[in-house]
């Protein structure tokens, strides 16, 4: 039923102007709507909208992320716009240099928004890419 329809991912902000000046100068997103309440963004075929709420940035997983060609170039380039990368350290998942091989064809990197989100960017073999049929 659902699986044939899009699906739009929400992120708490406690400071709207401040979360709208990041995803635009540092991520480079443009929004499509926006209302007293809430701004979208497109990416690609997805859609998410930005919501203020107290309980923003208190989740400690992440929250989405997106799939690149080239995870190195993307993080240099966030980098630039003065972007840092988490780095990790636990069984299971490792980093170097923000990045984290995930099997033998996988890369991923996280990194927080300006309201403490965890979110994400990957790397993936054209078939192992979510959303891949």
């Amino acid at each position: 039923m659902l699986g044939e329809s899009p699906f739009w991912a929400m992120i708490p902000v406690a400071d709207m102007d401040r979360a709208k000046a990041f995803y635009r100068d540092v991520l480079g997103m443009s929004p499509v709507k926006a209302t007293d309440q809430w701004v979208s963004y497109r990416s690609g075929p997805s859609v998410f909208q930005l919501y203020p709420t107290q309980s923003a940035g208190t989740a400690s997983h992440t929250l989405g992320g997106w799939v690149v060609d080239d995870l190195a170039a993307t993080m240099a380039e966030l980098r630039g716009r003065g972007l840092s990368f988490e780095e990790y350290d636990f069984p299971g998942l490792h980093t170097e240099g923000g990045i984290a091989q995930i099997g033998s064809d996988e890369r991923a990197a996280w990194f927080h928004d300006s309201e403490g989100n965890l979110l994400a960017i990957g790397e993936y073999a054209v078939d192992a890419a979510p959303g891949a049929e």
